[in-house]
């Protein structure tokens, strides 16, 4: 069973909810929080909102040791082929979607071209994002609509392949399925644009609270790595590079962060077997899942 939802729409309160009424475990499908180095930016589950229950693919791997989508789903399906012998649902939760899909559909051939890479790369380095996402949104504004902006590896891989084929990459992305011996039923959490931002808002500063900013510092060695390109850390970095005033570092994380949930929104109103649950009391929403 997935639930989905973006940032702050509160995954893990119903997840954790449904996992003790069915006695059983958790896997996150957050692309952030594998990371044991990432928790105050990643808004990450502490011990007391697990209740105890098991939770997977949370402080799983280092940034150093970066896990793609493709990765996720290969290490999860191995897992879940253990879980399933001992439980008869599973919940995956997150807002990664793409992550989530990996998993769940599968993922395209799409091919690569190092010397295209290398090419893009080198755009990044020379003149930022900036050329690039403009490229992408005349090229494929499908995909511009739903990708990450703040991520450049998402950005310069679709990029990548439009030049190779000449064609969107949203084209490309076809979802071949991946057979499982399972049912998947998918759910996400609908919350009122205006309540969501509110949340988020709320959400950033309580992370500022406690601690974010040492938490990015502590990262600085870092930041050149995949995982750290990222609402809550790269803000941070332009901060401590003297870019930035630390007020506007905080704005820009609560803006980027609400540019980020629209993002996710979009990306899980693709999915027609998708069934939306509207926000509210735990015990409501867990009565719309049956």
């Amino acid at each position: 069973m997935v639930i989905g939802g973006p940032t702050a729409s509160g995954k893990t309160a119903l997840s954790v909810a449904l996992a003790k009424q069915w006695n059983t475990v958790v896997l996150s499908a957050d692309s952030r929080q594998f990371y044991k180095e990432m928790s105050i930016g990643t808004a990450k589950p502490s011990h007391a909102e697990m209740q105890g229950i098991p939770h997977y693919f949370i402080d799983s791997h280092s940034v150093e040791d970066e896990v793609n989508a493709a990765r996720f789903a290969n290490e999860a399906e191995i897992l879940l082929t253990d879980l399933f012998q001992r439980y008869d649902t599973i919940i995956l939760t997150g807002g990664s979607g793409m992550f989530i899909d990996a998993l769940c559909y599968g993922l395209d051939n799409i091919p690569h071209d190092q010397h295209i890479q290398q090419q893009l790369n080198q755009v990044f380095e020379q003149e930022g994002l900036k050329p690039l996402l403009q490229e992408l949104r005349e090229k494929d504004p499908e995909f511009y609509s739903i990708v990450d902006r703040n991520n450049p590896v998402r950005v310069i891989r679709a990029l990548e392949a439009i030049r190779i084929t000449g064609l969107p990459y949203s084209s490309l992305r076809k979802g071949t399925k991946r057979q499982h011996n399972y049912t998947i039923r998918y759910f996400v959490i609908d919350v009122p644009r205006d309540v969501l931002y509110d949340r988020i808002n709320l959400r950033v500063d309580q992370m500022v609270e406690n601690g974010l900013e040492a938490e990015a510092k502590a990262l600085l060695p870092h930041r050149q790595l995949k995982p750290l390109a990222t609402v809550g850390y790269s803000e941070w970095f332009r901060y401590f590079d003297g870019e930035i005033d630390r007020e506007t570092c905080i704005e820009l994380i609560k803006q980027n962060s609400r540019r980020y949930a629209k993002r996710q929104i979009t990306w899980f109103k693709r999915n027609e077997e998708a069934v939306w649950v509207p926000s509210g009391a735990i015990e409501e929403m867990m009565e719309m899942i049956k």
